[in-house]
């Protein structure tokens, strides 16, 4: 993926990132009251696709290189890739992560959130909280001429200052017309490495971070990652994009946006 030449986005395919960007962070809000015990990921899985039907959009991740579901539902251990399933009924004291990508006239908006099922334990509320940090910490360190080094070295300085790990098996990286493309944007490093950022870069910030041991396994399903501890883990993403003064985030809820 690295290997591929960095696309940047003119104006109007801003304007058509914005669009899906916002789109998926309905998607989220959405599914938001929906995330209780008792409730199966397959049903929230259903309901995404339901929605993103409604709004004329398609469901990016549905048979990408054949991926069996429409969004990512990672409970507890399961770093990322988890597959909706109806025997996996949620549970007070889980946390989830959904991880949405419609498809919107042809470009990709891409976000995810990891979410309290009931009342989580005082372990699991830090580790969900210092991961959302991590991703604010990551996004502040974007703007012409950073390096992608700077994003990854902001959030493993908080994820570690707070005894937690951040998983090096997968990363941040390039979207728009395709869903998966260069840059990588790795959620470690070293400040002042790697490629540098110009203005018209759109790619994703995701740290998972991991109560445990940052190594992963995959397991027989060919998607779902765990930690290999088995010990908890979560994640956020937001979509972004790299302009002339700074960054604008495009997967999040216009009632969220500044007005001013």
């Amino acid at each position: 993926m690295d290997n591929e030449p960095i696309v940047l986005l003119s104006k109007r395919e801003l304007e058509k990132m914005r669009q899906a960007g916002r789109l998926a962070a309905e998607l989220l809000k959405y599914l938001e009251p929906m995330v209780k015990p008792g409730v199966s990921t397959l049903e929230l899985n259903d309901a995404a696709e339901a929605w993103t039907q409604q709004h004329n959009a398609k469901s990016a991740p549905l048979g990408y290189h054949g991926f069996p579901k429409s969004i990512c539902t990672s409970v507890n251990e399961v770093v990322c890739h988890g597959i909706p399933n109806a025997k996996q009924i949620l549970r007070d004291g889980d946390i989830i992560n959904i991880d949405v990508t419609p498809l919107l006239d042809g470009y990709h908006g891409d976000t995810s959130k990891t979410f309290f099922v009931g009342e989580p334990s005082p372990l699991a509320r830090k580790l969900v909280e210092v991961t959302e940090e991590c991703l604010w910490r990551g996004i502040k360190q974007v703007k012409p001429g950073a390096r992608v080094g700077d994003i990854g070295a902001a959030i493993q300085e908080y994820a570690e200052a707070h005894g937690f790990s951040v998983v090096r098996d997968f990363v941040g990286h390039g979207v728009g017309r395709i869903f998966h493309t260069a840059p990588q944007i790795p959620h470690y490093g070293t400040r002042g490495k790697g490629k540098k950022l110009r203005s018209g870069m759109v790619f994703t910030i995701e740290p998972m971070i991991n109560e445990g041991t940052w190594e992963v396994e995959v397991l027989a399903d060919k998607w779902t990652a765990v930690t290999k501890d088995r010990k908890l883990s979560a994640q956020f993403e937001h979509t972004i994009a790299v302009t002339d003064d700074g960054v604008e985030i495009l997967t999040l809820d216009s009632a969220l946006v500044p007005t001013a």
